[in-house]
């Protein structure tokens, strides 16, 4: 028996997860269980509808944030921040050993740095003419570093 490349025309969940299951199977035979955990921090409005926030997952110890979004007529008002910290206690109480995500060069690059993210690595022209950042905050020193003072 043979394989053949096909390729649909609408990808579906059904397509993506036959991709999935041997992906997920293959890494949990080299690194163990991820973990796997979904986080959703909303911000609600007075009339108790969802209007932005922030999604990511935790896997194998880091939380990546995925999505970030603070509705224009509120931004500067700390939201952003607010969801940053509220992610970073539970990567914390998870205990994950850091956080990382992604930003286009038109959007927070300089909010993700104040708030301790460092650049490791950048994608040139995404899209044509600008980049992407990706950044990372550890959380817990790299194992086999001890902490302090070591004379």
């Amino acid at each position: 028996m043979t394989l053949r490349i096909t390729i649909p025309d609408t990808p579906s969940d059904a397509d993506r997860e036959a991709i999935l299951a041997p992906l997920r199977a293959f890494n949990a035979s080299r690194a163990g269980d991820p973990g796997l955990r979904p986080v959703a921090i909303l911000l609600t409005d007075q009339a108790g509808r969802d209007v932005g926030g922030l999604w990511g997952k935790i896997a194998y110890d880091w939380l990546f944030v995925e999505l970030l979004a603070v509705p224009e007529e509120w931004r500067g008002g700390n939201y952003g921040k607010a969801l940053m910290q509220e992610a970073e206690s539970i990567a914390r109480a998870h205990g994950c050993v850091g956080m990382w995500l992604d930003t286009f060069e038109f959007q927070a690059r300089g909010f993700y740095e104040k708030l301790g993210f460092e650049l490791f690595g950048e994608l040139e022209d995404h899209p044509v003419g600008q980049r992407r950042f990706f950044l990372r905050k550890r959380l817990q020193e790299p194992a086999g570093q001890m902490l302090g003072n070591q004379g």
